[in-house]
């Protein structure tokens, strides 16, 4: 809008009325006014009472009133300046030294302007201003620091997603990449405690490995048949602690148990495509980390990344044991069409000749002669059908233990004998290389019982030593054998020779011990977690 002339001097006008109120009020205020006015008062006087005596010598009173308002305006102008000084020239030198201040965002800038005079308003305004700055910069200055951090947090989160794609080309097994990102995990949250496991694929949990727990706790876990709680009490499926109070528990244990309120429990599962194959389990101090949607999204991404890592291991491992399956199955398919087809057309050509010999005139030994070739040929080619259904007989891929249950409960189906078949062991994982090799072993030891041991009773034991080794024991009830003296004939007992030959290929041990009438024990001790790092506490 237009202003006009008329209206810029009102403007004028009015700005000068308010400037000139404001200097009487300045005036005032500073207590100037007084001594100012005493000073011109005295001048003026002085002037007159001199003019008065240059007219009139000869009035004596003039010239001592004229010095007497001289000497008053002097006092005045002393006291005028006294006051100029402390109430208007010190406080706008502070003014000007604080504003300076000010705008160098030096905190605590306008603590100095509390002796302000007649600027007193002036000072309060500077002094807000300041407050409103020095709170800006507070904000700003959190503002940065909030951005820093999460800038770190950014940073670390990248190495760690870095770390996680790196290690699942460079790590040897899924237990060493477990372990490996079982500390970082710890650290990156601040954990008491953390504790790593694989679902196997029967549905049981494997531990890997853990820290910050008591090393006695997680061997004892691991090596018991059955749950138990800390004071020894066996647990129910589900339970996690007994009946007793947890005090009575605690106590009996030895260490402080904390309560829900103190610990928060923070699971990492490792997924992929929905299904659930491991879990990360890390203890963390109250509260714990519900707000801290930014360290679970990370926490979620590592586990997806894992998840697949481990979804990748199994599926070479299962890709592996087809390999070895499909080329056994090539082996028993040879055999079958080479050397089965042979011994069945020897076995035909023998018993025509059986045939046709019938009624002849043939010496007694030349007829055992034939008998014991017959036998023979009929021998082999059952040893030779139990090869093939042997190469045939598929892998569990469930594992060692459901292979077992199985070959176990065959036997005594097709033998009548009682067989017992005890897994007292936690969950342990093998290669495929190593479970063809162990099955292998039970097969050769149920075959000789089948054969020659004319056993009742059959027992196969799987047991976790305290030294952390596995014991797979076959034992029966049978007439029992003479075990072969060292550097015996090595074309007898070929069956234990292979035995022992399967078990020194997977770093194995080989125990018999049989005597006549006594029955038959064949142990195996074999490391069951050969496949990565052990299985244990890792080192805080």
């Amino acid at each position: 809008m237009a202003v006009s002339v008329s209206q810029a001097r009102i403007f004028a006008e009015r700005g000068e009325e308010i400037e000139a109120s404001r200097v009487r009020e300045v005036l005032r205020a500073a207590g100037l006014a007084v001594p100012l006015v005493v000073v011109g008062a005295a001048l003026v006087a002085a002037l007159a009472l001199l003019t008065l005596q240059g007219a009139r010598p000869h009035l004596d009173w003039a010239a001592p009133l004229a010095m007497a308002a001289l000497v008053a305006a002097s006092l005045a102008a002393m006291f005028f300046w006294s006051r100029l000084r402390s109430q208007l020239l010190l406080p706008l030198v502070r003014l000007e030294h604080s504003l300076s201040r000010v705008c160098q965002g030096e905190p605590g800038a306008s603590d100095a302007l509390d002796d302000a005079g007649v600027l007193a308003r002036v000072a309060h305004d500077i002094r807000s201003l300041n407050e409103e700055l020095t709170d800006l910069y507070e904000e700003m200055d959190n503002r940065v620091a909030r951005q820093t951090m999460r800038l770190a947090q950014k940073t670390a989160s990248l190495k760690i997603l870095y770390d996680v794609a790196a290690g699942i080309q460079q790590a040897e097994s899924v237990d060493e990449l477990l372990l490996r990102f079982l500390r970082v995990l710890k650290e990156m949250i601040n954990g008491r405690a953390a504790t790593v496991r694989l679902v196997m694929p029967d549905g049981s949990r494997r531990l890997v490995g853990a820290i910050g727990l008591d090393d006695d706790l997680v061997r004892e876990q691991d090596i018991g048949p059955v749950d138990l709680c800390l004071c020894g009490s066996v647990l129910t499926p589900g339970e996690i602690l007994c009946g007793n109070d947890a005090r009575y528990c605690s106590k009996v244990y030895g260490r402080r148990m904390f309560a829900s309120s103190e610990m928060e429990v923070v699971t990492v599962p490792l997924e992929h495509r929905d299904e659930l194959l491991g879990v990360y389990t890390v203890f963390v101090d109250r509260p714990g980390l519900k707000a801290r949607e930014d360290i679970l999204d990370l926490l979620a991404t590592v586990g997806h990344h894992l998840g697949v890592a481990i979804a990748k291991q199994r599926s070479d491992m299962e890709a592996r044991r087809l390999s070895i399956v499909e080329e056994r199955n090539s082996l028993a398919h040879e055999l079958h069409d080479s050397l089965a087809q042979t011994l069945a057309s020897l076995r035909f050509q023998c018993r025509m000749l059986t045939d046709s010999l019938r009624g002849s005139a043939i010496s007694l030994e030349a007829r055992n002669d034939l008998s014991r070739i017959r036998n023979g040929l009929d021998e082999a080619h059952t040893e030779l059908r139990e090869l093939l259904a042997s190469f045939r007989a598929p892998l569990d891929r469930r594992g060692l233990v459901p292979a077992l249950e199985k070959l176990t409960h065959r036997f005594g189906q097709e033998t009548g004998a009682h067989v017992l078949f005890q897994n007292d062991c936690r969950p342990f994982e093998l290669s495929a290389s190593e479970e063809l090799q162990i099955l292998r072993i039970v097969q050769e030891s149920l075959a000789n019982i089948r054969k020659h041991s004319k056993a009742h009773t059959v027992r196969v034991m799987l047991a976790r030593e305290s030294n952390g080794q596995h014991v797979l024991l076959i034992e029966d009830d049978g007439v029992g054998f003479s075990t072969p003296a060292a550097g015996s004939n090595p074309g007898e007992h070929i069956g234990l020779t292979i035995m022992e030959e399967r078990a020194r290929r997977i770093g194995a041990e080989l125990r018999i011990e049989s005597e006549a009438g006594e029955g038959t024990r064949v142990e195996v001790i074999f490391d069951g977690n050969r496949r990565g790092p052990r299985q244990g506490r890792v080192a805080a």
